[in-house]
């Protein structure tokens, strides 16, 4: 195995890659995530990029650690906050703590402890419409293909009725990632657990899933099946191999790849953060938000470009409006200074969608992660007779310390930290 961080680039001997990786690695979808590059002597180039997880290749198999989180069971919190979820307790990862588990495994483990509850509970059934030829009637008789098929004929009759079934989507899901992680975990606890359960959802749903975006597009949770909830969502993570935003499962590039992009889930994280600490304080978070009428052509009077910034803080103080535009970044600009493109963009929706009580100049936020001791930095646009006409303002997360607060009691001091620190 080798291991690397992420942004890290490293240069391994004594590997070389074998026609199928030669041929995985040179397409868009894994290249695009991590760069891997012969080089003369048996030598072999790893560039990571934002995306934490594991490639297993015939060759060895490449580990990318995050660089900013404590460990990859901080990844899985961050998805399960990120998704509206409460942090999951992750008790069982003793099952492969003796092996060091990689993202992917633990991932394996969490859907396989999800379906075991499935079928400890009992599945669930639902009315199936299947078509068949029976012996005698029943529900509906479909004329025309008996007389196409099977005309004269009594003891062949084509039918059409509903079944009340375990064979259907919510179990053919549970049962396609407890499949995949028993054929393709590291660890050989894991296997074994989702082995038995792969065996069980086998019998009990033996239809292919199929397109797993169709099947994850024709969802719909309701009573009967919100306790599927959980399951469906860390099987279409392992499945889609660590897809947040969008998922690609190209065969077995899915099954031998596991990768998270850290900055949709920083995104999303720092998102729902916002949301949450902003909750009854009287202030809206809306993420997303476009505006059309600030970049204007004035040769045609036409809108040039929209400008759409990460998170809108709305609210008021003092009586008086407050709109603070939030631009999130997953860079570590701890030991190094705000990038000048990053500092332009920030500057950019200062200027034009921030609006600061009394005379202080609009502020736009730039949050991203960082230490516990990380300095909050502003910066500020100074016009030519020395007046401040925009400031940014450099605030930082650290993502370990958060993800412990969020778990106990210190959960509402905490937000209330990270909004005080965006809105000062």
């Amino acid at each position: 195995m080798v291991t690397l961080r992420e942004y890290e680039t490293r240069v391994v001997e004594g590997i070389r890659l074998s026609a199928a990786d030669r041929l995985m690695c040179a397409g868009e979808e894994l290249g695009t995530r991590i760069r891997v590059r012969e080089l003369a002597g048996g030598r072999l180039e790893l560039a990571a990029g934002p995306f934490v997880g594991v490639v297993r290749l015939d060759a060895c198999e490449i580990r990318v650690l995050p660089k900013y989180l404590g460990e990859e069971l901080d990844v899985l919190r961050m998805l399960e906050y990120a998704a509206g979820r409460e942090l999951p307790s992750l008790e069982a990862v003793r099952t492969v703590r003796a092996g060091a588990p990689h993202l992917r495994d633990l991932v394996a483990l969490l859907v396989t402890e999800h379906c075991e509850r499935l079928l400890a509970h009992g599945v669930r059934r639902d009315y199936v419409t299947i078509e068949d030829e029976l012996p005698m009637v029943r529900g509906r008789l479909l004329a025309e293909r008996q007389v196409l098929r099977h005309y004269g004929r009594l003891d062949r009759l084509a039918c059409r009725f509903d079944e009340h079934d375990t064979d259907i989507v919510d179990n053919r899901l549970c049962g396609a990632a407890v499949d995949l992680a028993a054929r393709t975990a590291s660890s050989p606890a894991v296997r074994a657990r989702a082995r038995r359960a792969a065996a069980r959802f086998a019998g009990l749903a033996p239809t292919r899933l199929g397109d797993l975006r169709s099947a994850l597009d024709g969802l719909d949770y309701h009573r009967h099946n919100a306790h599927y909830e959980g399951a469906h969502r860390w099987a279409a993570l392992l499945l889609s191999g660590g897809g947040v935003r969008d998922l690609f499962t190209s065969g077995s590039l899915a099954s031998r790849t596991f990768l998270i992009d850290m900055n949709v889930l920083f995104e999303a994280f720092a998102t729902r953060l916002l949301r949450e600490a902003a909750a009854g304080t009287g202030f809206t978070v809306r993420d997303q938000s476009r505006h059309r009428g600030v970049l204007r052509n004035e040769r045609t009077g036409r809108h040039y470009s929209e400008v759409r910034p990460d998170v809108m803080i709305s609210g008021s103080r003092d009586g008086e409006p407050l709109t603070r535009p939030v631009d999130i970044k997953y860079k570590l600009y701890d030991d190094r200074k705000v990038g000048t493109p990053d500092l332009y963009q920030a500057f950019l929706y200062a200027h034009a969608l921030a609006r600061q009580p009394g005379q202080g100049a609009p502020t736009c936020v730039l949050l991203h992660p960082g230490g516990v001791s990380g300095p909050r930095e502003d910066i500020t646009v100074r016009r030519w007779d020395g007046g401040t006409s925009a400031r940014v303002r450099s605030v930082s997360l650290d993502l370990p310390s958060l993800l412990d607060a969020l778990k106990g009691a210190e959960r509402g001091p905490a937000l209330a930290r990270v909004l005080a620190a965006a809105l000062d």
